[in-house]
């Protein structure tokens, strides 16, 4: 009765509008209390579920990320990529997607980055034709691929919650299958622009000049090779190459570049701290709801009950896909995992799924969760830029799911997708 009442107190809440984060505190403190557990265990467990030295890699990453777009970074890998893509008709659609996975290998949040990328390309998209739907799609299905490639929160997340998957594996194990996801986006991408004839009035736009381009985005890339470099050899751990990221990212700004100003850092910093409290928050109060399941014994019977059922791991799989990426679309990858790790963990272990594989798997599906309507979260931060509404995204995102799709199950038939470049660089 009292689980029932746990998660049935949790949706009610969320259809009433409350926040995700105040709704997963008030409902795992409501089982608490109708269990006499004790009412002391809330602060102990909000306390405990963000006492962790690698959640301090959360603000890091999310400050870098805001001072590579401040600072100009963004601008010039557009312009680069500009370079590499040329000018002309789909050209600016399939830009935003490369534009996203370059600045994916900076910050570690998919809605993050997408606020980051439609601030960049969206005018320019609507002002070429674009309609503002499919701008708005396009630039969230391509942020979701953040939270693949390293840094990513979530890989941070699930790093943290499952201590047989370290943070260095998880970040070099969603390189492969986090560029797959973003490199077929753009099939459909330029295939829907191309039809359609988006961005046909810019052929006759010059293509911006490939060697100077790179090279004045060649620092802001050089960013990537940095913290994934330092993390190979062991120069840092994750949580020092983010503070790594953030000085590298001032030094371009404030030396190189000279685009910010002590009144941006100050600013920057307030974006960030918001940003990161907000994530914090959720893990703080999903750690309360997460110990109401654990020590109600909510987890254990439907565990059992999935392993004891006598399903195929591939059937199992295919009922976990379904599951996560409709729960994908109301709540956020870091909730996700807090929430169902304890019940997702035992039953991978059950069917000898290696850890590293799986979390990139979850991973891939929250990220189609992402921007599949009606409550993706990607979608809503484009949505609110460009001006679109969320239903009118609907047929040109269906494009991008089955995409993004398709790659989910490469990865699950090819587990080495994920595991090789672990392997090769000792992480496993």
């Amino acid at each position: 009765m009292i689980a029932c009442g746990l998660f049935g107190g949790f949706f009610i809440l969320l259809l009433l509008g409350v926040p995700i984060a105040v709704a997963l505190g008030l409902a795992g403190t409501a089982a608490i209390a109708s269990a006499h557990l004790g009412i002391l265990a809330v602060p102990t467990n909000v306390y405990a579920g963000i006492a962790k030295y690698p959640l301090l890699t959360i603000p890091m990453f999310v400050f870098a990320g805001t001072i590579f777009d401040r600072s100009g970074v963004a601008q010039k890998l557009v312009r680069f990529a500009t370079a590499l893509i040329g000018q002309g008709r789909a050209s600016l659609a399939v830009i935003a997607v490369v534009v996203a996975m370059m600045m994916g290998g900076i910050s570690g949040s998919g809605p993050a980055i997408a606020a980051a990328v439609a601030g960049v390309m969206a005018p320019s998209m609507i002002k070429a034709g674009y309609p503002r739907s499919f701008t708005a799609g396009v630039i969230a299905a391509a942020a979701a691929t953040d939270i693949l490639i390293p840094p990513s929160v979530a890989l941070i997340i699930y790093s943290v919650l499952v201590p047989a998957a370290p943070a260095t594996a998880m970040f070099a194990a969603g390189i492969i299958p986090g560029t797959l996801a973003g490199i077929a986006l753009i099939g459909p991408t330029w295939w829907l622009a191309y039809r359609n004839g988006f961005g046909a009035s810019q052929s006759k736009l010059p293509r911006p000049p490939l060697w100077e381009s790179f090279k004045d985005a060649f620092l802001g890339l050089l960013a990537k090779v940095l913290i994934l470099g330092g993390l190979r050899f062991g120069l840092f751990t994750p949580t020092e190459a983010a503070v790594v990221a953030v000085v590298y990212g001032l030094f371009l700004g404030i030396v190189v570049y000279r685009t910010l100003k002590p009144a941006d850092i100050y600013r920057m910093m307030v974006e960030a701290a918001e940003i990161s409290a907000v994530i914090l928050t959720v893990v703080a109060l999903a750690s309360v709801f997460g110990w109401a399941m654990s020590t109600l014994s909510i987890i254990d019977p439907i565990t059992t009950g999935i392993i004891h059922l006598g399903l195929n791991q591939y059937f199992v799989m295919g009922i976990l896909i379904v599951m996560l990426i409709v729960i994908g679309t109301f709540l956020d990858g870091v909730s996700t995992f807090i929430i169902l790790l304890p019940l997702l963990i035992p039953v991978a272990q059950h069917y000898q799924w290696d850890l590293v594989w799986f979390g990139v798997i979850l991973t891939l599906k929250i990220a189609i969760g992402q921007f599949t309507p009606p409550m993706a979260v990607n979608l809503m931060v484009t949505c609110r830029i460009t001006g679109a509404t969320i239903e009118s995204t609907v047929p040109w995102v269906l494009w991008l799911i089955l995409t993004m799709f398709l790659t989910l199950v490469l990865v699950i038939a090819f587990p080495e997708l994920s595991l090789w470049l672990p392997r090769y660089f000792g992480f496993l």
